[in-house]
């Protein structure tokens, strides 16, 4: 592949003309992020048997209800 001579490289610290945070709020989503998440990566195996997270939601607390009552 051959290079473009007539372009110089893009530096790594500076921002392209395009792109604008003028409009921008600071701290916007930093209490979202201060609450942390719950985020759960189940195995391939176990999410192919669920369509969705309703489905696993639902199948967890019909879990949580059955171990409850034993």
């Amino acid at each position: 592949m051959k290079k473009n001579p007539s372009k110089p490289p893009a530096s790594s610290d500076e921002m392209r003309p395009q792109y604008d945070f003028g409009k921008g709020v600071r701290g916007k989503y930093a209490q979202r992020f201060r609450e942390g998440t719950n985020v759960v990566v189940l195995d391939p195996d176990v999410a192919a048997e669920f369509k969705d997270s309703a489905a696993v939601n639902d199948a967890l607390r019909r879990f949580l209800k059955a171990r409850a009552k034993g």
